[in-house]
Formats: structure tokens, C-alpha cells, sequence
């Protein structure tokens, strides 16, 4: 395995990581502080990012960061589903036993946020994929005139046809009730660079194994996007060992990236 070969006492690029192993760049920093005013000030955030930009990394750091003793963060993700079943599962998620009727759920998801001694932050992800009467009932949750401030908060985020569907007229006060809205974009060539830098420092090894003409054409094959910046480097260590290359040039990029193609 790369890992013996470069000496490193942990897998670099992994996909999985503790919170206290992100790398926070600006675009993160950025998204969290956003996300922190949002639970504390306002009701609905929405952000919108293309696959594998870091969307669900900023919900991680964001859900640890939480304080326990004030919050209560609630994470859906799997919304291909009928307002109805999105509402059972967002019961559930609460600790409780959904009831038949989506009325009956709505009214479950009520009266557990308003005997909470802890405001919920509702976190829906893949939010491109809610159908339009689910997006009109996660509005109702938020949109009582009884409530001065409701004790519900609601993330969105999703890819960039959420967007397109928050301007049909049909979900115009959805939209008007987006207090906080954050774009992630890709990472830039430094962010790239320091990104690939900074775990191989978390590995245990040089970071001066990738030449800085290839962090540089790694930003350009990925085009910022950190899950093909991690598939990229990944595959580039894998045949540095294969080769015995304690070094990866612009050749052994070029080589790699021959047989790994991006669609």
C-alpha cells in the first residue's frame, strides 16, 4: 500500500475524516459563520453547491460546533421521497413514532420542537431533490403567525437546482423567508495547493511529494473540487508506489490521469 511505501503513519485524501481533520479554508470558515447566525438570529438558510464542493463538510463542522445544551441539530438527507414520508422520517429522526396521516405527522414535528427545552435546527440535505409540495409544507413548519421567534430553524442544501426551483412563483415566500444564503464554490489554485498540503502533513510525510506544477494542473484536472482533488491524488500516490517514485512530477501526473478519466 502507498501509505508503507511514503512512510506515512495515516491514509491521506480519505474520505471520511474527523472534524479536527478538515481543512477550513475561507470558503468554509465563511459558511460556518453564516450557518452560526443563522441558528442563533434567523429561521431558513439555504446553500447551494455543485457535488463533491464541501456542502456536507460545512454541515459536519457546522453540527459539532453546535452548542449541546442549546441546540438540537437534525440531519435528513434522503429526500427523493413524497412530503408525506419526509415527514414520517423527520418524526422518526426526533425520536418519535410517526403517526398514519401527514397531518398527524406535521402536527408530531410541532409539538416536539415547541416542548423542546432545545431549538431545533431542522438540516436537510440534497434539498435539489424535494418535490414541490414537500418544499411547500417545510414552509407551513416555519411560517406560524403565533410564534414571535419559532423555535425551528431550517437548512437547505442542495445542488444548484434547489435555486430553480425556489424562483417558480409557487415558492416565492419560501424564498422570501431565506435570511442566510451561501454559495460554496470550488477551491481556488492556492486553496487547492494548500488542500493537497495539508494532508500530506496530516499523514506524516513531506508535503514537497507532489511538485507544485502538479498541485497546480490537480487544480485544473478537478477544476477545485475537492472529492476529485482527494480521487486525483489518491490515484497519483497509488502509482508513484507502483513505480517506486518517491517523488510525483508532471509526468507521473500525466500518465495517471491517462488512465483516470473524469466524465
Amino acid at each position: 500500500m502507498f501509505t508503507t511505501f511514503f512512510n506515512m503513519t495515516a491514509q491521506p485524501f480519505s474520505e471520511r475524516v474527523s472534524t479536527e481533520q478538515i481543512f477550513r479554508d475561507e470558503r468554509i470558515s465563511q459558511g460556518v459563520a453564516r450557518l452560526k447566525f443563522m441558528s442563533i438570529s434567523t429561521t431558513l438558510a439555504l446553500i447551494v453547491g455543485q457535488n463533491g464542493v464541501g456542502k456536507s463538510v460545512l454541515i459536519r463542522l457546522l453540527i459539532s460546533e453546535l452548542p449541546t445544551n442549546k441546540f438540537l441539530p437534525v440531519y435528513i438527507h434522503f429526500t427523493n421521497i413524497k412530503s408525506s414520508s419526509l415527514f414520517k422520517l423527520i418524526v422518526t429522526t426526533l425520536g418519535e413514532h410517526p403517526k398514519l396521516t401527514k397531518e398527524q405527522t406535521f402536527t408530531q414535528i410541532i409539538d416536539k420542537v415547541n416542548k423542546s427545552n432545545l431549538t431545533v435546527v431542522l438540516i436537510i440535505d440534497e434539498s435539489h431533490l424535494l418535490d414541490s409540495t414537500a418544499l411547500t409544507d417545510l414552509r407551513l413548519l416555519i411560517s406560524s403567525a403565533l410564534d414571535d421567534a419559532p423555535p425551528l430553524k431550517i437548512i437547505l442544501s442542495g445542488q444548484d437546482d434547489i435555486k430553480n426551483k425556489l424562483k417558480q412563483s409557487s415558492h416565492k415566500d419560501l424564498a422570501d423567508r431565506i435570511s442566510v444564503r451561501f454559495h460554496l464554490k470550488p477551491m481556488s489554485k492556492a486553496q487547492t495547493a494548500a488542500y493537497i498540503d495539508f494532508h500530506m502533513r496530516y499523514a506524516g510525510t513531506s508535503d514537497k511529494i507532489f511538485d507544485q506544477e502538479v498541485k497546480e494542473l490537480i487544480h485544473e484536472y478537478s477544476n477545485g473540487i475537492p472529492i476529485q482533488i482527494n480521487n486525483i491524488s489518491t490515484a497519483c500516490l497509488i502509482n508513484a508506489a507502483t513505480l517506486k517514485s518517491q517523488k510525483i512530477t508532471t509526468e507521473l501526473l500525466n500518465q495517471t490521469m491517462a488512465e483516470f478519466q473524469l466524465f
